[in-house]
């Protein structure tokens, strides 16, 4: 099969994704009134005019809505294998952004991409603008050459950084449209290394909640009230210690834990020994911080499979330059927990909401508003597949595949996961060292987005010739 080519991409693709790039397509989480900004629908417009530009010998595009969610971008392309070739192959990605996160770096801007040699510099671009032109350049690809596939669907949705809200929902509507769903294409996860095929086997659950700890109904000056009146945020303080250990970050609610499998343990200690101390690398630490975990593998494992916290806002407290003599009547405080793979985040949610809003310390108000996704663990992965994940690694990128686990979260296969338990999933991405996906001076590796597209198509190409064979 001729492959396509950076040229290619660059010809076919980049100024279309470069278009999508500037779209401020924020996920409802960050904006309330997404429906009437009309950003997310300029992207759903933006991919499916551009889809309806791509050499298929069929296809249908539509984009499927239900009342105050989110739309659904689907491209169905029909399979071009024989006849007892069936199932339905998912493509997945999603067009929905975080927020730009701080100042980028001089030069860069959220939403005008920047491009310096093979690099792309934009939010949403890596995280996960890139998904349907990949697949997309992918099947056009094989039909070029005369590969036959199977039956595709491009599912694009735009809630995934809202914790995949709206997609059950969608999915339950579009069941009949699936069908018989045998091989997920994930284009929504990370890679240690840019040299070769990076397969995702396990992703967090998160648990996300916003505290509030209420004393007062108005704000004292600190010289008549401290002393009397307790701080909000002391109290806040004592709240958090009680989920997470001050000292060493260990997450104390044992409703929080699961066991971590020995398969997972042996996977990090190899990725240690061969690619060193991969979780840290790409960190843009400080110099002489003492890093968490007590090996390079011991990291892996923190990353991937252990629960964490991490305070990720702040509400009432006043910017340092204006801030006065005063007790402030209340703080709050937003969290994101990462849960273990394996793990039913309602269980975590109970036992965190038990242990805030219980015997709080000098009887001061409280309110917890919680919310949260299951992660996911691959299920063991079918000898067709093992080996064309192989030869996809091998002739696109020239190396083996990699495995590994990932310590984010893509709720949508845990969905997909309960929908279709006999489904194989392909969980990959081009979300990589210095891609900074959620933060700021995000990163579009182009080469890297290449050799992912040719991936998908000889991995397309084997699922076509396995089911002929079967």
């Amino acid at each position: 099969m001729t492959h396509l080519s950076l040229e290619d991409f660059e010809r076919e693709a980049l100024a279309t994704l470069m278009d999508f790039a500037r779209i401020p397509s924020l996920s409802p989480l960050f904006e309330e009134k997404w429906a009437d900004t009309g950003h997310i629908e300029a992207a759903v417009d933006l991919i499916t005019a551009w889809a309806a530009t791509r050499e298929l010998a069929d296809v249908t595009i539509e984009v499927h809505r239900l009342e105050g969610r989110t739309p659904v971008v689907l491209i169905t392309v029909p399979s071009t294998a024989p006849a007892d070739v069936t199932g339905t192959v998912i493509l997945y990605g999603h067009l929905d952004k975080q927020p730009p996160l701080g100042e980028w770096s001089e030069g860069l801007d959220p939403f005008e991409p920047v491009r310096r040699g093979d690099q792309i510099f934009a939010r949403g671009i890596a995280d996960d603008g890139y998904s349907a032109f990949s697949a997309l350049l992918a099947l056009e690809a094989l039909e070029a050459n005369h590969i036959a596939h199977g039956r595709c669907v491009v599912l694009i949705e735009a809630s995934e950084e809202s914790g995949s809200t709206d997609l059950e929902a969608h999915l339950a509507a579009l069941s009949d449209h699936l069908g018989d769903v045998e091989l997920l294409i994930c284009l929504d996860s990370g890679a240690i290394t840019y040299d070769r095929l990076w397969v995702t086997t396990s992703l967090r659950g998160v648990l996300n909640a916003e505290i509030t700890v209420s004393v007062l109904t108005q704000a004292q000056h600190s010289g008549s009230a401290s002393g009397v009146a307790p701080s909000s945020f002391r109290i806040l303080r004592q709240l958090l210690d009680r989920i997470e250990d001050p000292v060493t970050g260990e997450i104390l609610l044992p409703e929080f834990h699961a066991p971590i499998p020995s398969s997972a343990v042996a996977a990090a200690e190899s990725v240690a020994a061969e690619f060193g101390d991969v979780a840290a690398s790409g960190l843009p630490t400080v110099e002489g911080l003492n890093l968490m975990g007590i090996s390079a593998a011991d990291r892996i494992l923190g990353r991937t499979w252990r629960p964490t916290l991490s305070v990720i806002g702040m509400g009432g407290i006043p910017q340092p330059e204006i801030a006065g003599n005063v007790l402030r009547p209340s703080t709050t405080c937003v969290i994101s927990c990462r849960l273990p793979p394996t793990l039913n985040y309602e269980l975590a949610l109970s036992a965190l909401v038990t242990a805030l809003t219980s015997n709080i310390p000098h009887n001061a108000h409280v309110t917890v508003s919680a919310h949260g996704a299951n992660g996911w663990a691959a299920p063991e992965t079918a000898p067709w597949l093992s080996a064309a994940l192989e030869e996809a690694s091998l002739d696109a990128f020239g190396n083996r595949v990699g495995f590994t686990g990932e310590g984010g979260s893509i709720p949508f296969l845990g969905s997909l996961a309960v929908q279709y338990p006999k489904v194989q999933f392909v969980a990959t991405g081009v979300l990589g060292p210095h891609s900074n996906a959620h933060g700021i001076d995000e990163m579009l590796d182009l080469p890297t987005v290449v050799s992912i597209t040719n991936a998908v198509a000889t991995i397309l190409q084997a699922h076509a010739n396995h089911q002929e064979r079967s």
